[in-house]
């Protein structure tokens, strides 16, 4: 006979008790990083000048990173194209390139639109001395011609070197449509599985260097504060107030659209970005947040391994949508700064010129000033605000990043639903899989799902 026991006596085990909740909150990559950057940016502002001496700490956190972008972006393009039927590829580029391009107009749009009604260039001053050495450089700058030239390198190995990335995709993208056509010929997939193999361990490597993010944060973030400080951003709120509203409206914009088209609820979406969006806005710079940006599409949105290596590879040159907000507003502004009306045809160039360099250059730190004497020579505007968009490069850099990094997942959220490549479950967190055992031969069209790492 069954014996039953009273249901007061039957043991449960223990609910975490908060303290503990707290303490794997705490533990998250996330919060560390983010823990990390209000702890540098409070002791660069207490000890001013002399946490310049922690700035090779986090230089070298962002090297460790930058060593591993060429090849990680070479392989997980040359896979995702050479892994492909030629009709799969074609939809395939065809959707990621309309739906980048699409959001990029758009970005450009609401700048313009933005600039317009909140003019954050009139009255502005700036007394600062600008450095020659970027109007030389913004001289030297070739027109469309040279510049689409400039895609295509002649030696490879050299556009490696120096990680010019749109060289480095465009070979990818070519070595990948060639070794399809070798695999659809002669059945063998060995080059295509030993790159497959060097992408997973590419990612393995980003993982243990994302092991000491929260001390290469605290000493990038704390040698910046004691340099610069905050004063600098009380004579240029109205340019930020307007680059952050703009990215606002924009990021609301693509996650409307991504809901709509996903049936996915956009309530879960903070969670899964909050890595890279801590990551981005730490380091400002697509580039270093490229690799979580990968990991985290697979393991936490549910993106195919084949949606995810195209789009978000090809995201990191043409996926700019902050940039080309940035660098429209930074047209207005000009304009306003130096009382001169823009003609109809001047605000297209603008618009143009913004997108033309979204889709030639690479989101790293530094280029901006470059770019704003490029933009100001180009449509004839006065140069001399130029050094006050310079001087809080640093914050808009904050804003244009955390719109590309983010903008180029949702942009995969929506190529990867045309072809029913998110798997709900591992999005809804009911589900895991493991990126280190994808069977691109078993699978065709769909990948195997990534399992969450962390």
């Amino acid at each position: 006979m069954a014996t039953t026991v009273p249901p007061a006596l039957i043991s449960e085990p223990p609910a975490p008790s908060r303290s503990r909740r707290y303490g794997r909150a705490l533990r998250h990559p996330a919060a560390l990083i983010g823990i990390a950057a209000i702890a540098g940016i409070a002791f660069g502002l207490l000890v001013g000048d002399w946490a310049a001496n922690l700035r090779f700490i986090g230089d070298l956190f962002i090297r460790l990173i930058q060593m591993s972008i060429v090849p990680l972006v070479m392989a997980s393009v040359i896979v995702a194209t050479g892994s492909l039927t030629g009709t799969g590829m074609g939809k395939l580029a065809g959707r990621t390139f309309s739906w980048m391009i699409g959001f990029s107009a758009v970005a450009a749009l609401v700048a313009w639109g933005l600039s317009t009604l909140i003019r954050p260039g009139a009255g502005m001053v700036f007394d600062g001395e600008l450095d020659p050495a970027l109007q030389e450089s913004a001289s030297q700058a070739t027109g469309w011609q040279e510049t689409i030239l400039g895609f295509v390198s002649t030696n490879i190995f050299s556009a490696m070197s120096t990680a010019t990335m749109v060289p480095i995709i465009l070979f990818s993208l070519l070595f990948g449509l060639a070794l399809n056509s070798y695999i659809a010929k002669t059945g063998s997939r060995l080059v295509l599985d030993f790159l497959d193999q060097v992408q997973q361990i590419v990612l393995t490597m980003i993982r243990f260097v994302m092991y000491i993010a929260p001390i290469g944060v605290f000493c990038l973030l704390a040698a910046l504060a004691g340099d610069v400080g905050f004063a600098v951003i009380t004579s240029a709120v109205a340019y930020l107030g307007t680059t952050l509203l703009g990215v606002v409206i924009i990021t609301v914009l693509f996650v409307v659209v991504v809901t709509v088209r996903t049936r996915l609820s956009p309530w879960r979406l903070p969670a899964k970005l909050a890595e890279q969006t801590v990551v981005a806005i730490t380091t400002t710079s697509s580039a270093v947040t490229f690799p979580t940006v990968l990991r985290n599409a697979v393991e936490k949105v549910g993106i195919s391994q084949r949606v995810a290596n195209f789009t978000l590879s090809v995201g990191l040159t043409m996926g700019s949508y902050g940039a080309v907000l940035n660098y429209m507003i930074v047209v207005m502004f000009l304009a306003q700064a130096g009382r001169v009306e823009l003609t109809a045809g001047q605000v297209v160039l603008g618009m143009a010129l913004a997108i033309l360099l979204n889709m030639g250059t690479i989101t790293v730190p530094g280029g901006f000033p470059v770019v704003a004497m490029f933009l100001a020579t180009s449509i004839g505007l006065p140069i001399e605000a130029v050094g006050l968009l310079i001087a809080v490069d640093w914050f808009t850099g904050i804003f244009r990043t955390f719109l590309n990094v983010n903008g180029d997942t949702m942009v995969a959220m929506l190529v990867a639903q045309s072809t029913d490549e998110i798997d709900r479950d591992v999005y809804n967190g009911t589900a895991d899989a493991a990126p280190a055992h994808i069977d691109m031969a078993d699978h065709g069209d769909r990948f195997a799902r990534a399992d969450a790492a962390d």
